[in-house]
């Protein structure tokens, strides 16, 4: 992967890249020396290094005896808790496969991550005919949201198979020593997975925490572990990819632009966009403090909110994600009756097209004076996603710093909590 910064560098000065590359080269030390603010939450930092053969291997041999057993598995879990892995999995999967049967390929459903009660309702009936088990992940057991779905989904599971049986179908993924749904898979004998203490939610895409359920789809885990690693490398050194996206976009921060839009070209990766948008939502919002992270999918969104981005407010900048080849192949042929003007497209594939409106679109908004980060990868991959995954949280790490917050801790999301609870008389 690069990164690509020409389209921004006007809208700040040299000197103050040079201040701020300096910013960025002692947050990266900080985060790589474990000596910044937050560092009891650093674990993720070393984690692509880290990550043992027994673990993976445990991982795909679970895997491997589920296929026997069930054509479902409900990941149950909210935040961080099934942000990345959906995003991978949604990133690699055929955009149909809901609908496709695929011998011994266990299909990821999704639950807990909100508190719709038809949401619920639907899921459960249809269940109600399918072979199915239940992954849960939760540090604590308690956090509403799957908690809820947990007590409702486990209790139709057991009700099914029987608890013995339903037992085998449920997996925890959890502390390693406290809390209620760790005391819950002791007394139960489920198989459990352990999420790090020194790793927070939405840093745990390469704990199990998201190597499970992309495993359970099908996916190579091994292959997005070395995406990972190689850019965890790379970025040991001053200068690197993570450190240039860090200090850019607190520079344009600085210089007004408030709002950062996350932009693809390919749909499989908008729920890339939606994990991103809390790492660096949640990393970054404090204190007054922080970049708005908000995403579109183009060109869909050209037709609705291209006209926003191009003579908007100027209080906002992209980041391109640039896939440079497709898995597939169309070529749009001529037709004798030219009623809909198409033919000068002719022998052209639909990718050409979707590159030439990528840079249309990004020639017009420079124009329009949008600062403009590229990000290109060659490929949707398990590499080169593993790649993008440890580059976004290295990034946020050093941006953290660099804006003068604690990255790691989220104090925010309590107060609602607090009124909720309050609300319903617990």
């Amino acid at each position: 992967m690069k990164i690509t910064i020409k389209n921004a560098e006007k809208f700040f000065s040299n000197q103050e890249f040079l201040e701020f590359e300096k910013k960025a080269q002692n947050a990266n030390q900080s985060l790589i020396n474990k000596t910044g603010e937050g560092n009891d939450f650093l674990g993720w930092v070393n984690l692509p290094a880290e990550i043992t053969e027994n673990l993976i291997s445990d991982i795909e041999n679970t895997v491997n005896s589920l296929k026997n057993e069930i054509m479902f598995m409900v990941i149950i879990g909210i935040g961080g808790s099934y942000l990345g892995s959906k995003a991978i999995i949604d990133a690699l999967s055929d955009n149909f496969s809901m609908v496709k049967s695929k011998p011994g390929q266990i299909k990821v459903l999704f639950a807990g991550q909100n508190l719709s009660e038809d949401y619920l309702y639907e899921l459960r009936e249809f269940l109600s005919d399918k072979s199915y088990g239940l992954t849960v992940i939760s540090k604590s057991g308690t956090t509403t949201e799957p908690a809820v779905a947990f007590r409702i989904l486990k209790n139709d599971i057991e009700q099914k198979y029987g608890k013995n049986e339903a037992r085998k179908r449920i997996i925890a993924i959890t502390d390693k020593e406290k809390g209620a749904l760790k005391q819950l898979a002791r007394k139960e004998g489920y198989k459990t997975y352990i999420i790090p203490d020194d790793v927070g939610g939405r840093f745990s895409v390469l704990t199990p925490v998201g190597l499970f359920p992309i495993a359970l789809a099908g996916f190579n885990i091994r292959e997005l572990i070395k995406g990972a690693l190689k850019i965890q490398n790379e970025t040991l050194t001053k200068g690197n990819i993570a450190e240039t996206y860090a200090l850019v976009r607190n520079l344009l921060y600085l210089n007004g632009f408030t709002n950062e839009i996350m932009v693809n070209y390919n749909p499989k990766l908008s729920f890339l966009s939606e994990w991103w948008k809390q790492l660096y939502g949640e990393s970054e919002g404090k204190n007054g403090k922080g970049i708005f992270p908000a995403a579109v999918n183009f060109t869909t969104d050209l037709h609705s909110l291209g006209q926003y981005i191009q003579d908007g407010k100027r209080n906002l900048f992209e980041t391109l994600i640039s896939v440079e080849k497709t898995k597939y192949k169309i070529v749009l042929e001529s037709q004798e009756d030219d009623s809909d003007n198409l033919n000068y497209l002719s022998g052209k594939r639909i990718e050409e097209i979707n590159k030439s409106a990528e840079e249309g679109t990004l020639m017009a908004h420079i124009d329009g004076g949008v600062p403009i980060i590229k990000i290109e990868i060659p490929e949707i991959s398990e590499f080169f996603l593993g790649e993008l995954i440890y580059f976004f949280e290295k990034a946020c790490g050093i941006s953290g710093y660099i804006l003068g917050v604690n990255p790691f801790d989220q104090p925010g999301v309590e107060a609602y909590k607090k009124n909720m609870f309050k609300i319903l008389g617990k």
